[in-house]
């Protein structure tokens, strides 16, 4: 038996940004943008990876979420503390270089981890913490 990750998913705050990032700055497809209700879940994934995906979806949209809980998730995303996707690419220097120069909030540059990866982070445009590796 295999076991496959299929998709994750990430929140956004405004679709039409998310989509930027993802797609114009990291070269992501998008697979599906499905709308109801005036809300929007888009998957994107890397191209030659079909079999995986990032969902970007609005946060609040579980229609059994408190105020209480909208306010914490809220101020979790503002912080950067709510969702963590960790990407891997061949040239860590170069895509941090691309990701530098667009408007992308740099939160770690690039920095050989003891533990075998050189690895930096940035945010997303929803606050999302996008840690990039690189195998050493």
């Amino acid at each position: 038996m295999q076991i496959k990750i299929l998709a994750s998913f990430l929140p956004h705050t405004d679709p039409e940004e998310s989509l930027k990032f993802y797609r114009d700055i990291l070269g992501f497809e998008v697979r599906t943008d499905v709308g109801y209700g005036g809300m929007r879940w888009i998957t994107v994934g890397p191209p030659g990876q079909p079999d995986t995906g990032i969902v970007l979806c609005p946060p609040f949209a579980d229609p059994g979420i408190t105020e209480d809980e909208r306010r914490t998730l809220g101020e979790m995303m503002a912080k950067g503390t709510y969702a963590t996707v960790v990407l891997q690419t061949d040239d860590i220097d170069g895509l941090f270089e691309r990701l530098q120069a667009t408007d992308a909030e740099v939160i770690q540059e690039p920095v050989d981890q003891p533990y075998g990866v050189r690895d930096c982070a940035f945010r997303d445009p929803a606050g999302n913490h996008i840690r990039i590796n690189q195998a050493s």
